[in-house]
């Protein structure tokens, strides 16, 4: 089971359609359109052999001084609670259907629990020091109909809620998450988010395995993880019980995915169909996106629309640059090191106003 950050479309492909990021859409105000979304992003990222998305953000963004505000749909929790099942059931299918988890869909996680966009002075990995009743109104609103929806994963946020680090919270992974909304897919960690956990390292720590934790993200400490997780079975200070419940859980994602069955990832019904990445009608969603998402401040003097022939001034260093245009989570961690020959389907700013 392979899964990448496909945040706002297969983003980290070239060739593959870029949407664009949640803040933007969230200004469509189109649960439809996002629905649309999801189920593009994923015919594409099944093109490729992979099974699972990190995807969506329902984060609910409340200080623009929070680096990721752009991966939230809005500060409105409404509106992400609105989202979340949408873009979850383009990209799984809709539950309880015959096309859920079936050919064209592909697992979704719904991140990131939990309280990620309230950080104090929007500090990225910080404190979440609000009440409980805004913690579940606000930041925890998208995933009851998340779960409703049927996702298959929750990652783990890197904040703490009042000092108190996620990845290690078991009243908040356990307790809540999984026996009072009733969660049954499996809950994986962020990036070496383990390691963040008091009293732990990013290759020791049965901390957050016994907090509820099902499957670590480790991609450069999983080698010294499982050597000391198995240890820490065998000395009891994670019980089998824990261990088989984990296992459990992963092993009944994989079952619903189908994953069992399925054959290696380029045997499977899409692989190696790049002629779905940027397809005419996954291009004609994108551009309905960017139109719907934009805001028209003024229009003073009916300067828009443009007159043909008109001399218009283009200013700035990102004008031409269609990463920078494209924002973080493109091609690169941050979309940056890009050139415009990377995005082949893509025109700049410059470029579309010069044709």
């Amino acid at each position: 089971m392979w899964g990448t950050d496909a945040v706002h479309g297969l983003s980290n492909i070239m060739g593959a359609t870029i949407f664009p990021h949640n803040i933007g859409l969230g200004m469509a105000r189109d649960p439809d359109l996002v629905y649309r979304i999801g189920k593009a992003t994923a015919l594409e990222m099944l093109t490729t052999g992979v099974d699972w998305t990190f995807a969506p953000t329902i984060a609910v963004a409340r200080n623009d001084r929070w680096g990721r505000t752009y991966e939230s749909y809005s500060e409105n929790p409404q509106l992400v609670a609105e989202y979340a099942p949408r873009i979850i059931e383009g990209l799984q299918g809709v539950l309880g259907s015959d096309e859920f988890l079936g050919p064209g869909r592909m697992l979704a996680t719904a991140k990131h629990f939990v309280g990620d966009g309230g950080t104090t002075d929007g500090v990225d990995q910080g404190d979440t020091a609000v009440s409980q009743a805004e913690l579940r109104d606000v930041h925890a609103a998208g995933y009851p109909p998340a779960i409703a929806a049927g996702v298959q994963a929750v990652m783990a946020s890197f904040n703490s809620f009042h000092g108190e680090k996620m990845h290690g919270y078991k009243m908040m992974l356990d307790d809540v998450l999984v026996d009072r909304l009733g969660f049954d897919g499996l809950v994986v960690g962020d990036w070496n988010g383990h390691g963040q956990v008091a009293g732990c390292t990013n290759t020791d720590c049965a901390q957050s395995f016994n907090a509820g934790l099902d499957m670590f993200m480790a991609p450069d400490s999983w080698q010294p993880l499982y050597k000391s997780l198995l240890r820490r079975v065998k000395r009891g200070e994670v019980t089998a019980a824990r261990l088989d419940e984990a296992v459990a859980r992963v092993l009944r994602v994989k079952l619903r995915a189908g994953l069992f069955s399925a054959g290696k990832p380029s045997t499977r019904a899409h692989a190696g169909r790049f002629e779905l990445l940027s397809s005419a009608a996954h291009q004609a969603s994108a551009r309905e996106a960017v139109r719907k998402s934009l805001v028209l401040l003024k229009n003073n003097g009916g300067v828009l629309p443009l007159q043909p022939g008109a001399r218009v001034l283009v200013a700035g260093d990102g004008a031409d640059n269609i990463g920078k245009q494209s924002g973080g989570w493109t091609l690169s961690w941050q979309g940056t090191g890009n050139s415009n020959a990377h995005f082949p389907h893509g025109v700049s700013v410059y470029a579309g106003l010069q044709t």
